[in-house]
């Protein structure tokens, strides 16, 4: 309330004010990344991400079936295709196994890129998704989008807090987004965030996001056609105050995860915990059913207790606008599908 009332009192609320700039200064040091840049949200972070490594209405993205609907909303909005790979089990993020099966069938090396030997397309970019906040396997992902000079971009949207191997998701390719949605670790009402360690992208990205205007002290000169995605600073001054509370957050949901998990070894049902090498953020905590049948016998059973639990997404191939898009064996995706349950997480309980 105290910098809600800052805001309002400095008269800038809308897209330029201190704010802004404290809270992309936070979440770059938070993060280790080198610059952050703030926008409206965490879809048009990952739209912006895409352009900015090239993706476009020539190209196509490698992502996992099993993510919400923006991953596979800000592909579409840069004109490209999704392909996807299957993910792992344990982690429900992108397979690395997967990943490398699929470009080693499909693929063929030409004029400096990777190209989809079936459409003739070039495969501009590789998406993994820290599913619930538990880390993929992503530095195999990035070793493997590397040796195929593919672009990393993480949707790291449900991941701050998390890290693989004492190292922040949304740190180990080009550039990465995050979002402060209202269900987020942290909100600023909406909100996302763009991190990288590349001055020209994040130069770039700034400049695309804040409408293509040439700095002027008066003149309305635009060089490029660019998007009005900026933050207004009344919002980051929400970010900046939940920043300051992030620790307790998150020690908070990893108190909560850890009494579910106490709860839940002696129950048939099993609750999805932590890999070796991670560290997350538990930001929404899941359990496993035995099969679609149970799954749906546990949610009837607790909405109708009043204990709001919800499935995983549906699979993106499922869905009418990607049922056509090429894919891989999506087996684990699938069996994942059909048996995993969020339970309440938030940080009050």
């Amino acid at each position: 309330k105290k910098y809600l009332n800052e805001c309002i009192d400095s008269t800038f609320v809308s897209s330029v004010g201190q704010f802004v700039d404290r809270f992309e200064v936070m979440m770059a040091e938070y993060t280790g990344a080198k610059y952050a840049i703030a926008v409206v949200n965490g879809t048009a972070a990952l739209e912006i991400a895409l352009k900015l490594v090239g993706v476009d209405e020539q190209s196509e993205v490698i992502t996992q079936p099993l993510s919400f609907i923006a991953t596979c909303n800000a592909i579409s909005y840069c004109g490209a295709t999704p392909v996807f790979v299957d993910v792992d089990r344990d982690t429900m993020g992108l397979s690395p196994a997967s990943l490398l099966a699929f470009l080693k069938e499909h693929t063929e090396q030409k004029q400096g890129g990777c190209y989809n030997k079936a459409t003739g397309k070039r495969i501009a970019a590789v998406v993994p998704m820290h599913t619930f906040g538990h880390p993929c396997r992503i530095e195999e992902v990035a070793s493997i989008s590397k040796q195929y000079n593919i672009s990393l971009v993480e949707d790291a949207a449900e991941s701050l807090g998390s890290y693989y191997k004492g190292q922040h998701t949304g740190t180990f390719g080009k550039i990465a987004a995050f979002s402060f949605n209202g269900n987020k670790t942290i909100t600023t009402g909406g909100g996302g965030m763009l991190i990288t360690d590349d001055e020209a992208l994040a130069t770039r990205a700034k400049h695309v996001t804040t409408t293509a205007k040439v700095p002027h002290a008066y003149e309305f000169v635009h060089d490029e056609v660019g998007y009005n995605y900026r933050l207004p600073n009344i919002n980051a001054a929400l970010g900046c105050a939940q920043m300051e509370t992030l620790a307790t957050v998150l020690n908070n949901k990893r108190e909560l995860a850890l009494q579910y998990a106490a709860f839940f070894i002696n129950q048939p049902i099993k609750f999805v915990q932590e890999m070796p090498d991670t560290h997350a953020n538990y930001w929404l905590n899941a359990v496993i059913l035995k099969d679609k049948q149970e799954r749906d016998s546990f949610l009837q059973a607790t909405n109708d207790a009043g204990v709001m639990t919800r499935p995983i997404w549906q699979l993106m191939t499922q869905l009418e606008m990607f049922k056509s898009c090429q894919k891989g064996d999506l087996s684990h995706a699938d069996w994942l599908e059909a048996r995993v349950v969020n339970i309440p997480s938030g940080v009050r309980l």
